[in-house]
């Protein structure tokens, strides 16, 4: 009974946050609102027994690309009017689209008794929790392209920082060095200069 209130409680909380981000006419209302149905969504995937989802989808699309979102939505000056004066113009794109999700719900919910969640069998609890199955899994079968793909990504993280470091000749480098071996002395210089007198350098 709990796990059932908890789920149309989590259900409700995305899908009214997912229509606001729709119907909102202020971008910076429609990320926070996209923030609160991925927050609800994590909340489904532990109602379903999915942790390992649901942390990627707090971490990753939460705490990196709602907030990218964010930060690009405040920082572009976007005509907004602009924007929505082409709504006519793709009306029909738009209404394909939708009309092709609509079909593909329609589908699944066709389908309901194909998997065993929804025919009403009870599916076997598993051993152990899907995180402790998955890291045995990622690195035990899967540790040789797991440490690839890290390595890959090594590799671009260094050809980005190689292609975008360009060594300028019209600006005077910093030499550290030379600043710290730098004394008070050579620094500052007192003077008692007399009235009329100016600073020499």
């Amino acid at each position: 009974m709990i796990a059932a209130i908890a789920f149309y409680l989590f259900a409700t909380l995305t899908i009214v946050p997912a229509i606001a981000v729709i119907f909102s006419r202020n971008p910076v209302h429609s990320v926070l609102w996209l923030i609160l149905a991925f927050f609800n969504a994590a909340g489904l995937m532990l109602i379903l027994g999915a942790e390992f989802i649901a942390m990627l989808v707090v971490i990753v699309y939460v705490g990196a690309v709602a907030v990218l979102f964010l930060f690009v939505v405040m920082m572009l000056d976007i005509d907004f009017a602009q924007l929505r004066s082409g709504f006519t113009k793709n009306l029909p794109f738009g209404i394909i689209v939708a009309l092709v999700l609509a079909g593909e719900i329609g589908a699944a919910l066709w389908s309901r008794q194909a998997g065993p969640a929804m025919s009403g069998r009870v599916i076997p609890a598993a051993g152990q929790p899907n995180i402790v199955a998955l890291g045995q899994m990622l690195y035990s079968r899967y540790l040789f392209p797991f440490e690839i793909a890290g390595l890959i990504l090594l590799v671009a993280m260094i050809g980005a920082i190689v292609l975008t470091h360009r060594s300028r000749r019209d600006t005077r480098p910093q030499k550290v060095w030379r600043q710290v071996a730098r004394r008070p002395q050579d620094a500052v210089r007192n003077a008692n200069p007399g009235v009329g007198e100016g600073m020499k350098l």
